[in-house]
């Protein structure tokens, strides 16, 4: 665990120290975002652009999270075990990607769809039944929507055969 905690010390630190736009915090065991985190980052939370949270344990993130990293333009949060994301995640303004494969969401996150500028959204491997395709129709931006290996019920499968303007990946029986 000590070694764990170092590790996340490590790759903060020079995060800060070089001035890097990118946070990787991927396969450090960690259950939460460190509520430390956020202090060493103060100062540079408006430059990070990008976040690596992938092959974690993550079972939440928190809303402070979105509201510190206002900047984000990515985030992976993949092969993680979120059932949810808070309220927060529709009020950032500059997200491109988001990566939520391989959790554990059962309803698709919604508040995804008033991401305007969101233009990558991965969750493959999750329990999604049943997609928002009249928001996600409206998504300015999105060009690829990812939901293979989701138990989509059969008038999803129906529906998401008519175009739509972005790219929809999803497995097929």
């Amino acid at each position: 665990m000590a070694e764990a905690v170092a590790n996340v010390a490590r790759r903060i630190n020079a995060t800060v120290e070089e001035g890097k736009d990118s946070l990787d915090l991927s396969s450090c065991q960690l259950i939460s975002f460190p509520e430390g985190v956020f202090k060493v980052l103060r100062t540079v939370s408006e430059n990070i652009r990008i976040i690596t949270l992938a092959g974690n344990q993550m079972k939440a993130i928190s809303s402070k999270f979105f509201s510190t990293f206002t900047q984000l333009r990515e985030l992976d949060l993949q092969g993680n075990i979120l059932t949810k994301l808070p309220d927060q995640v529709g009020e950032m303004e500059h997200m491109t990607s988001i990566n939520l494969a391989n959790n554990s969401f059962s309803i698709f996150p919604e508040k995804l769809t008033e991401i305007a500028t969101l233009e990558r959204i991965d969750l493959e491997g999750n329990n999604i039944t049943e997609l928002p395709l009249e928001k996600l129709s409206t998504m300015p931006a999105l060009k690829w929507l990812n939901v293979k290996s989701n138990p989509l019920n059969s008038s999803n499968h129906f529906a998401l055969n008519c175009p739509y303007k972005f790219d929809i990946l999803l497995t097929t029986d």
